[in-house]
């Protein structure tokens, strides 16, 4: 019987084309260079990456006093309106500026030349963005292969949650017979990343991160991965938020999480490591980067921004909002992004910090940051800013457009200021200090750090393009 088995299988293998021999080990995967060649933002600051830098350069700050017509609240009368808005305790917000002069988010265009039922707010930013970004890197393949060698990776932290809101009421009032049959589609994270998909024909990976205010970050390294490991040549990666809304600042609020000292004074109520910070300012926007293989974009003869060098990734395993005071998660993600790229500490020129202007985080944070560049951090030759203080917490798109700012860095030689560091927390010293002013020198490796609630950590570390 055993012989019978032995002489079936050899009959299999030769009929199958097995053979005998050792197979030879597939190559290492995750070994294929990754580099940025197209960027494409909305913020605050203004609609587009080149309007954006200029205005952040130039110590200009995209926040406002919040107005009752901001809360989008459709189908309810001006007299609640008004009620829910005087009871919130902040009343500032990083709006995009919308019309159709230079520099703002064309509304009647991107929502409606769509199917505008199917596009929320946070989607036709992605859009946008998308679309600046595809024709930076000069990539709107036609041929089939180069489509479905090419994916999508746009996260949001929240979504519609406007449209939720709005569904939940129409249920109270016994309206759901008036219920859109888009509502579904329109609420979906993931429906960014599908959109961008469906416009431009991409059948690569079609993926979505919620990591909170990670998000945008995660997408962006979670895309590089996929480009490593060879499961696309191309990806769009990025994220996205339009959650200027009442619930969500009622919400944010209730966890005491928003800053409400400087409402009559919006332009200052975002100050990352100062002493009087005493919360974020909610924000919207879209990041999106196109990143490649570097083989890839070298055939084709594409722009190189920058390279993608090491990617970190983290758990507090601690608070649902609050970090450890030590910052280890923080610590750890800043230090897997090292590893990975092979760079020392001291060969980081510039950190793009996270800090959001909360009293604990941006402190934490700045211990986290010590901790791993000692020295190098104390030596006065690491450069270190927020650029919240210009464009307040564009939550799941914060990593994307912060990422979008390092990258910036490195390509112009320019360290972006913090805004409205009036008194520095007393944690920095004259050696380590975030700057107050954008600072011209030359930025060879950068790293941009994103943190999140549920205590999920990313860091990307960035250089000069090979």
């Amino acid at each position: 019987m055993r012989g019978s088995l032995i002489a079936l299988c050899s009959r299999l293998r030769s009929t199958r084309g097995f053979s005998s021999r050792t197979l030879d080990p597939p190559p290492l995967p995750g070994h294929r260079r990754v580099v940025v060649t197209g960027l494409g933002a909305v913020t605050p600051l203004g609609c587009g990456v080149n309007t954006t830098w200029k205005r952040l350069l130039d110590g200009q700050c995209g926040i406002r006093a919040l107005m009752p017509e901001d809360l989008k609240m459709n189908g309810v009368d001006e007299k609640t309106i008004m009620h829910t808005y005087e009871q919130l305790p902040s009343k500032v917000a990083a709006i995009v500026p919308c019309g159709n002069g230079e520099g703002e988010f064309n509304e009647d265009f991107s929502l409606l030349s769509q199917d505008h039922r199917a596009i929320a707010r946070f989607i036709a930013y992605a859009l946008c963005a998308t679309e600046e970004a595809l024709n930076d890197a000069n990539w709107k393949p036609n041929e089939v292969e180069k489509q479905e060698s090419t994916g999508v990776s746009i996260g949001a932290g929240i979504g519609s949650i406007s449209d939720i809101s709005d569904a939940g009421r129409m249920i109270y009032e016994k309206k759901l017979r008036q219920l859109s049959p888009f509502f579904v589609p329109r609420i979906l994270v993931n429906m960014a990343s599908g959109h961008v998909s469906m416009k431009y024909g991409f059948k690569g990976p079609i993926h979505s991160t919620v990591t909170a205010c990670a998000t945008g970050a995660h997408s962006i390294g979670d895309a590089a991965r996929m480009i490593q490991f060879g499961d696309a040549d191309v990806m769009i990666a990025g994220g996205t938020e339009s959650s200027i809304d009442a619930l969500s600042i009622a919400g944010f609020s209730r966890c005491r999480a928003l800053s409400t000292k400087y409402n009559f004074l919006p332009g200052l109520s975002s100050r990352p490591f100062d002493s009087g910070r005493d919360g974020f300012v909610i924000g919207e926007g879209a990041g999106v980067m196109v990143l490649e293989a570097l083989d890839h974009a070298s055939e084709r003869g594409a722009k190189i921004y920058a390279e993608i060098r090491g990617y970190g990734a983290s758990g507090d395993a601690y608070h649902i909002t609050k970090p450890p005071s030590d910052g280890r998660g923080a610590v750890l993600a800043m230090s897997r992004a090292l590893r990975q790229s092979g760079l020392r500490p001291d060969q980081v020129d510039y950190i793009n910090a996270h800090a959001t202007s909360t009293p604990a985080g941006d402190a934490i944070e700045a211990t986290a940051i010590r901790t791993v560049f000692s020295e190098h951090a104390d030596s006065g030759a690491l450069s270190i800013s927020s650029t919240k203080g210009a464009v307040g917490h564009l939550l799941g798109a914060a990593g994307a457009v912060e990422a979008i700012f390092t990258v910036l860095a490195i390509h112009h030689g320019i360290a972006p200021p913090t805004l409205n560091l009036d008194k520095p927390d007393p944690i920095f010293t004259d050696t380590f200090m975030p700057l107050s002013a954008a600072k011209e020198t030359p930025i060879t490796a950068a790293l941009s750090n994103s943190f999140g609630f549920g205590g999920t950590n990313a860091s990307l570390l960035f250089s000069t393009p090979p």
